[in-house]
């Protein structure tokens, strides 16, 4: 098969992976072989390859919005999925199962917890392996390509939204409007929100718009209004004094990203004062992952894409950096479907 490795993590406009021919994997235990049909690029990827994280395994294929077919299923559990099934491999590859996080739902915060395309290899291949009890079942009406955004950007955008504790009717900002904001977005306003947009790029303000954001601005931009919460997609930390200072009373932040410029000084009266808060987001559990595919399972969700083949991953990557698209590109293992 063919498979993206990260070489020497390091800036884009480099090389920093490279496209290997290797044997397919083959399961262990509990585990799933899965065709890829289609992997979401994420900005995480973007920060594993570019060395923003730690790295956790050396050489590893990125990757981690998997849509594929079972092509084979190892001895042992497989949570009901069989050969020919449709299945999502996600962020979240594995947790302990035994630690006070795991035992009270809070399996997103085990420090034992490994991650597809981090710990593990992921989905920039024509192959990947998924524990069973990762993997996830798939709503149906949607193509591969709407799918696999699905399974980090709508997932995280998801428990983001939840975080903040949004009140019904609740006027929402969103700064940064890529693969994770315009899902959570469509989300805030089924659930009746009125949802601010701010964020660099014309294009993606006029896809703001055009989903029912009540205003698109640019990301330094002040809302037209009040917030009663606001999540930071955007790897920005200028933006959390923003943010902050568009919060209503009893506002709350909450910053989405895995990772994050420094933050510059906060002034208490400003920023804080008048019960503000702000709170971060760490992964996701199973439970949120199932939560958010059955509501898009029941709620058809406009899903933005932009395909490459697996070939183009690197510039798939160089076009996320410089934001030259809205919503979320997707790569295809097939090279013969025409893509850009």
């Amino acid at each position: 098969m063919r498979a993206w490795r990260v070489t020497e993590p390091g800036s884009v406009a480099g090389e920093p992976i490279a496209l290997r021919t290797e044997p397919v994997p083959s399961p262990a235990r509990g585990e799933l072989l899965v065709r890829v049909d289609a992997c979401g690029v994420c900005r995480t990827d973007l920060h594993v390859v570019e060395g923003d994280l730690p790295v956790h395994r050396e050489h590893v294929v990125p990757g981690h919005e998997v849509v594929g077919t079972v092509a084979d299923v190892a001895a042992g559990p497989t949570s009901g999925f069989v050969i020919g099934d449709r299945v999502g491999v996600p962020w979240l590859h594995s947790t302990c199962g035994r630690c006070a996080y795991c035992r009270r739902g809070a399996e997103n915060l085990c420090a034992a917890s490994t991650y597809t395309g981090w710990d593990a290899d992921g989905g920039y291949a024509e192959f990947a392996v998924v524990p069973s009890a990762y993997a996830l079942p798939l709503p149906d009406g949607y193509t591969a390509d709407e799918l696999a955004p699905l399974l980090c950007a709508g997932i995280i955008g998801y428990r983001a939204l939840c975080r903040t504790e949004l009140p019904a009717g609740g006027r929402l900002g969103l700064y940064g409007f890529g693969g994770s904001a315009h899902l959570v977005a469509q989300v805030a306003i089924h659930q009746g929100a009125r949802v601010h947009v701010l964020t660099r790029g014309e294009h993606a303000r006029r896809l703001a718009l055009e989903l029912g954001a009540v205003e698109a601005g640019d990301a330094y931009d002040r809302p037209a209004e009040p917030l009663d919460a606001a999540i930071i997609f955007a790897p920005v930390g200028d933006l959390v004094p923003v943010a902050l200072e568009a919060l209503d009373r009893g506002g709350v932040l909450c910053l989405a990203g895995i990772h994050m410029s420094a933050t510059p000084p906060l002034d208490y009266r400003r920023h804080l004062f008048h019960e503000k808060e702000s709170r971060s987001v760490e992964a996701n559990t199973r439970d949120d992952a199932l939560a958010f595919l059955r509501f898009a399972g029941e709620n058809r969700l406009r899903v933005e894409t932009r395909s490459y083949r697996l070939d183009d991953a690197l510039g798939a990557l160089r076009d996320l950096k410089a934001g030259r698209f809205a919503g979320a590109a997707v790569l295809h293992p097939s090279s013969d479907r025409g893509l850009r």
